[in-house]
């Protein structure tokens, strides 16, 4: 049997708001006030509170100071990104949620050096200082741990516009940074001038879920309700949990449209560009197969897979950059490993390795051809040194 956890993310997604939610399905409530002192936080407590949002009775988190106040003081110079890897990494925990709680994170850490165009190790949080989001990420982590929760499915992400005032200025909503984490993850937009989906909450998601969409087939055995501090008119401002288990299966069966085209008048030029259009639309793979066409013409079949959500983007990357005047689709469903991302280092840069899960065994191992290339290009090593380096520290991670 797997455990399953499905994230309905009704009014939006934070981490406060994960951890309301796993601790009202019955993860254990002490081990999330232990976490601060494990986690090296002195003078930091949690507060667990029951609240009301739009009728329905949830769980409110708060990280607080020993006096009271909300903890996220102004950050110092000293936290940095490697100062608060050194600080999880430190930490007694088990090995397993470690290493979960550090893609979170280092993800953040990623998409911050990106938006401001600096490098990981040079990151220094606002956020990510704060002693909230050390807890809501470790602290989610370990809840779903000790529920044991072995696979994670997301809902879409509801996403509010406006502004928002930050430490860089005054941002739009939804933030930079939970922009850039939500790139190829399903959103749908909403009538509230409110940040929804929080920079953490989008990292958690991303890493965590292992698919998106529909609630996935089990046998329901708890809920949970983690509310947000804001109350909206709009929508109840809450995350839902719904656990339970199923069969295991040979791998997730998901839902795919095959897009195809027959081309025999583009420029052979224009064929890969065609293809980066069709990926950065959202398909999932795209590829092309040599035919011969009407009147023994030479050409090529143009294939892209994708998402049933992502379906008219990529047939309108078709139409538009290559000469064809239509598009076949056809539904198909396919078996998926569990995917998982992880991080490590080398030669000081960061590498993201993807593994592939069958029934909650690692089947797959596959360090990030771009990440590596990198890193090659900033050291001067030979890629394949640096693909082989990162696939090494993978298994000794595992």
């Amino acid at each position: 049997m797997t455990r399953i956890a499905y994230l309905d993310c009704v009014g939006g997604l934070a981490g406060d708001m994960l951890l309301a939610a796993l601790l009202d399905a019955g993860a254990p409530e002490e081990v999330l006030h232990a976490l601060p002192e494990r986690l090296g936080l002195p003078g930091v407590a949690v507060r667990v509170e029951r609240v009301e949002r739009h009728g329905i009775k949830a769980v409110h988190v708060d990280v607080i100071f020993e006096g009271g106040g909300l903890a996220g003081p102004p950050p110092s110079p000293q936290r940095s990104w490697p100062s608060i890897r050194d600080q999880v990494v430190g930490a007694p925990l088990d090995e397993a949620v470690r290493a979960r709680a550090l893609a979170v994170l280092g993800r953040l850490a990623k998409v911050e050096a990106e938006i401001h165009g600096v490098s990981v190790e040079e990151v220094h949080f606002h956020e990510l200082s704060a002693a909230d989001t050390l807890v809501d990420v470790v602290g989610a982590v370990t809840l779903l741990a000790e529920l044991g929760v072995e696979r994670v499915v997301c809902s879409p992400l509801p996403l509010g516009r406006g502004t928002v005032a930050a430490a860089h200025g005054v941002l739009p909503l939804p933030a930079p940074a939970t922009a850039r984490l939500l790139q190829g993850a399903p959103v749908v937009g909403v009538e509230l001038e409110a940040e929804t989906v929080t920079p953490t909450g989008a990292a958690l998601a991303t890493v965590l879920a292992g698919a998106w969409g529909r609630i996935p087939a089990m046998t329901l055995e708890r809920d949970g309700f983690g509310a947000g501090t804001a109350d909206f008119a709009e929508r109840a401002n809450v995350v839902r949990v719904l656990l339970g288990s199923a069969d295991v299966e040979p791998a997730r069966l998901a839902e795919v449209v095959l897009l195809e085209t027959n081309l025999d008048d583009l420029l052979p030029e224009f064929v890969p560009d065609a293809a980066e259009r069709c990926l950065a639309a959202g398909a999932l793979d795209v590829w092309t197969t040599p035919a011969t066409m009407k009147k023994g013409r030479p050409g090529v079949i143009l294939s892209a897979l994708a998402r049933p959500g992502n379906q008219n983007p990529v047939a309108q990357a078709i139409l538009e950059h290559t000469s064809a005047l239509g598009v076949r689709f056809r539904p198909m469903h396919r078996y998926e490993l569990e995917r998982e991302w992880r991080s490590v280092e080398v030669d000081g840069h960061e590498v993201r390795v993807k593994l592939g899960r069958l029934d909650g065994r690692v089947v797959n191992v596959a360090p990030e051809h771009d990440d590596c290339a990198a890193v090659a290009e900033a050291t001067g090593r030979p890629i394949k040194s640096i693909w082989a380096e990162a696939l090494a520290g993978a298994r000794e991670l595992l």
